[in-house]
């Protein structure tokens, strides 16, 4: 089921888990009701960017679908009344659709990190969900994109057309990429994910699962990675707080009324 709802301006859609997530792309796909387009898995990051900045707003409300990465934003929207919202994390996204693509025969392309990284992926991917489909991989340089030979990306992607883009650049950066280039591809749906490279690739470990359902999963990622994401943490997360609050706050004040 897809539903939809809005957190501090920015677009969510809301599905009961996975699978569910799955058959819906998968429904589109064989009705012909997307061809293309790109999808962002989104965090608190990711939310107060949008909330900051109407540009990104706009690339995360526009897109096909806008996920609901973080368990915060599943809290904040059973708040706000949507039961069918379930937390969608991005690396596990990409690992189930991986393996459940394989029965579909659904064929996988990787745009992003580094060569190294790429290489323990494959071999990953290989020993994990042997028969996977990998349309082809690449790794752009660690430059601006005004730096990057992009025309010759698109032509490499549209070649190999593949039915799935992952797109490992980091947000906002792998955001503003789908957003700038969906439209020169042929076909395939886009997404955004990150860290999802990292996590099967090895390089990156999974939080325990406490973890994960007490909402502490960046608490998990800050101590494995804390000179790059402390300082996104503690700007972006007391904000989502304080605004997210105070959205929740209105809309159950409205609601009485």
């Amino acid at each position: 089921m897809n539903s939809r709802i809005k957190i501090l301006g920015n677009k969510v859609n809301c599905f009961n888990g996975y699978n569910d997530l799955y058959q819906n792309i998968i429904d589109d796909f064989r009705n012909e009701n997307i061809r293309k387009g790109y999808v962002t898995v989104n965090n608190v990051h990711t939310m107060i960017e949008g909330f900051h900045d109407s540009s990104f707003q706009a690339i995360i409300n526009e897109g096909y679908l806008s996920l609901p990465d973080g368990k915060p934003l599943e809290i904040v929207g059973r708040l706000k009344g949507n039961k069918n919202i379930s937390r969608l994390f991005g690396p596990t996204v990409m690992e189930k659709f991986i393996d459940w693509g394989r029965k579909d025969n659904l064929t996988h392309f990787f745009f992003g990190s580094s060569e190294a990284t790429l290489s323990k992926l494959k071999e990953a991917i290989e020993e994990k969900y042997p028969g996977t489909q990998i349309a082809g991989m690449i790794s752009p340089p660690f430059k601006p994109f005004a730096e990057w030979n992009n025309a010759d990306f698109i032509h490499a992607i549209n070649l190999a057309k593949p039915d799935f883009i992952w797109v490992g650049l980091g947000a906002p950066k792998q955001e503003k990429w789908m957003f700038e280039n969906f439209d020169r591809l042929d076909q395939g749906l886009l997404f955004g994910i990150g860290a999802g490279f990292d996590y099967l690739a090895g390089n990156t470990k999974h939080a325990p699962s406490w973890m994960k359902n007490a909402s502490l999963e960046w608490l998990y990622r800050l101590i494995q990675e804390p000179h790059r994401l402390w300082k996104r943490y503690f700007k972006t997360i007391p904000q989502f707080i304080f605004f997210a609050t105070l959205e929740i706050l209105v809309l159950k004040f409205r609601r009485s009324k």
